[in-house]
This record gives C-alpha cells, sequence and structure tokens, in this order.
C-alpha cells in the first residue's frame, strides 16, 4: 500500500523533531522549536520588527509576543523601539542569543549534511528540488500559512 502525502510528512516532522517540545539545548538554555524559528528569523533579517517576524513566521502577533518576551527574559533577544514610529518594536539578537542562534544553526547543518550524505548528488539535488517545488505549491494554496479551522 502506498503512502499517502500526508503520512510522508507526518514522518518526516517527528524525524526532524519538529513535534519535540524542546528542540535544541544549547548551554543551559532549552529552546522550544518556535523559539528556535524566531532566533533563526531575527538572525536572518535586518533589524526586523515585531510584525515582521510574526509575519514571517504566521503567527498571530500575541503568541508571538509571548514567545519574544520568553526569548527576552532568558537574555537572548533585545527589543527597541524604532526612533521615527515609537509603536514600532525592532527586534535584535544579544551576544547571548546570536551565540544560541549560531549554535542551533550549525547543529541543524551538521545533521543535515549527515542525513544527505547517505544520498547520491543525483539524489540530493532532487530532494531540494522537491522541497523547493512543495514550498513553492503551499504558497498558491489558499490554505498556506493559516492554522486549519
Amino acid at each position: 500500500m502506498e503512502e499517502s502525502p500526508r503520512e510522508l510528512l507526518q514522518v518526516t516532522a517527528r524525524r526532524f523533531g519538529l513535534l519535540n517540545k524542546n528542540c535544541c539545548s544549547v548551554g543551559t538554555n532549552d529552546i522550544s522549536m518556535i523559539q528556535s524559528h524566531i532566533l533563526y528569523e531575527i538572525d536572518r533579517q535586518h533589524e526586523p520588527s515585531m510584525q515582521q517576524i510574526a509575519e514571517t513566521l504566521g503567527m498571530d502577533i500575541t503568541t508571538f509576543s509571548r514567545q519574544v518576551q520568553t526569548l527576552i527574559k532568558k537574555n537572548l533577544v533585545k527589543k527597541t523601539t524604532l526612533p521615527e514610529d515609537r509603536r514600532v518594536y525592532i527586534l535584535h539578537l544579544t551576544t547571548e542569543g546570536k551565540f544560541v542562534a549560531t549554535t542551533i544553526d550549525e547543529n541543524m547543518n551538521s545533521y543535515l549534511n549527515e542525513v544527505f550524505s547517505f544520498m547520491n548528488e543525483f539524489e540530493r539535488e532532487t530532494v531540494l528540488r522537491s522541497i523547493k517545488l512543495l514550498n513553492e505549491s503551499m504558497l498558491k494554496s489558499d490554505k498556506c500559512c493559516t492554522p486549519m479551522g
């Protein structure tokens, strides 16, 4: 019997650790998957606003704000107001936050390099091309990036 697309993606999510409460431990910091995504996006984008990151991650601003507050308490993120518009908050990684984000990134890249090492170059390129195609197709869907209701 052939596996359904949902079953294949469920297994991938489990093996990738996407369902784990804590995805990563760096030093004394236990970081949840969503916090890892937030750190990654703050690091990737140049002086992003809270709204920009929340939109990138497809999160409502209230849930996002709670996660940011947790990261601020852990001394991983700093929040400052934009001088020209004091209603807008800009997010920055602290030195420790940059270290945590970089460590998670290195660990993920190491893991992915190991996974891809079991494939030949054609298989690797096929998988990466397929993931890109899946991501592009998901963006075209009316249901993309919104919680299933």
